[in-house]
C-alpha cells in the first residue's frame, strides 16, 4: 500500500512539472519540442487550430493506439496520466505568470522540467501518454533503450514543425529534445546505477561467496588466481553491488575474515540483471 501511494503520488507530480514546462516554457515561445506540445506548436500554426485543443486530442488519440498495442496494464497505468496532463494544462493556464526570456533557454530549461516529469512518471511503471506511446510500442518489440527510442521520436516531431517554422525554429527545439532525453535519462536511473564493482582474496572465499549470494542477493563469480609472492593458489571473487548495499556487506566480509584483501572500484556502467532499467507493459 505504501508503495502504491508513493508511486500515484510520483505520477501526480511527474504530470504536474510536464504540464507547468509546457506551458510556461514551451507553448508560450512556440518551442519545437518533441510529445504532443511539439506537434501543437507546429500543427496550431498550420492549422490554426488552437494548441490545447490539439494536445488534448492527441492524448486520446494516443491512449487508443498504446490500448491496442500495450494491453490492460498499459491502460491502468496510464489512464491516470492521461486524465491529469490535461487538466493540469488547464489549470495552469489560468496562473498568471509569465517570463521574458531567451527562447534558447526556455528551450533548455522547459525540456529539462519535462524531461523530470516524464522520467518520474516512468519510474513507476506508468507513462503520461501522448507521444511516450510510440516509443513503447516501439520498445516492446524491439527492447532499443525507452530514452533512445524517445530522442529519435521527439527529433522527428521538431523536424515536421520545420515545415510551419523554418530550420531556426528546429534547432531550438533540438535543444528541449536533447535536455528531455537527457533528464528521462538521468531520472530513470537514479540510484540503479550507482554501482561499485568489488574484488575480494581471503582464504575463506567460499563462506564469503555463499554470504554475497545468500544474505546480500547479488551474483558472484569465482576467479582463478595465485599469491605473487607466496604462489599460493587463491580464489578471487568478484561481484558488483550498489553503493547502499557496501557497507553493511563490508561489516560482514570483516566478521568472516578480518585479513581479507578488497579492492573496490567504481562500475561507471551496469548492464545485466539486477541493475538494468528496463521498462516493461
Amino acid at each position: 500500500m505504501k508503495r502504491q501511494v508513493i508511486d500515484l503520488l510520483l505520477v501526480i507530480f511527474g504530470n504536474l512539472i510536464l504540464a507547468f514546462a509546457v506551458r510556461f516554457f514551451i507553448l508560450p515561445y512556440n518551442i519545437l519540442s518533441g510529445g504532443v506540445a511539439g506537434i501543437a506548436v507546429a500543427v496550431s500554426k498550420l492549422t490554426g487550430v488552437e494548441a490545447d485543443f490539439i494536445v488534448n486530442g492527441l492524448i486520446i488519440a494516443m491512449f487508443i493506439l498504446g490500448s491496442l498495442f500495450l494491453g490492460k496494464k498499459f491502460m491502468t497505468h496510464t489512464a491516470i496520466s492521461s486524465f491529469l496532463y490535461p487538466v493540469f494544462l488547464v489549470l495552469l493556464k489560468r496562473v498568471e505568470f509569465t517570463m521574458n526570456i531567451d527562447p534558447m533557454l526556455a528551450s533548455l530549461y522547459g525540456g529539462l522540467l519535462g524531461g523530470v516529469g516524464v522520467g518520474l512518471v516512468f519510474r513507476t511503471g506508468a507513462t503520461t501518454g501522448g507521444m511516450d506511446v510510440p516509443p513503447m510500442i516501439i520498445h516492446k518489440y524491439t527492447h532499443i533503450e525507452i530514452y533512445k527510442l524517445i530522442l529519435i521520436v521527439d527529433a522527428l516531431t521538431v523536424l515536421f514543425g520545420m515545415i510551419a517554422y523554418g530550420v531556426e525554429a528546429v534547432l531550438i527545439g533540438l535543444i528541449s529534445v536533447w535536455a528531455t532525453s537527457f533528464a528521462v535519462d538521468k531520472i530513470i536511473l537514479f540510484g540503479s546505477q550507482e554501482s561499485l564493482s568489488v574484488m575480494i582474496i581471503s582464504d575463506k572465499s567460499l563462506e564469503i561467496n555463499d554470504f554475497i549470494q545468500k544474505e546480500v542477493d547479488r551474483g558472484s563469480t569465482i576467479l582463478p588466481g595465485k599469491g605473487g609472492y607466496t604462489k599460493e593458489d587463491k580464489n578471487v571473487i568478484m561481484t558488483v553491488i550498489s553503493k547502499g548495499e557496501y557497507p553493511e556487506m563490508m561489516k560482514e566480509i570483516n566478521k568472516i575474515d578480518p585479513h581479507a584483501f578488497i579492492v573496490v572500484t567504481d562500475a561507471m556502467e551496469v548492464k545485466g540483471n539486477g541493475f538494468s532499467f528496463d521498462f516493461k507493459v
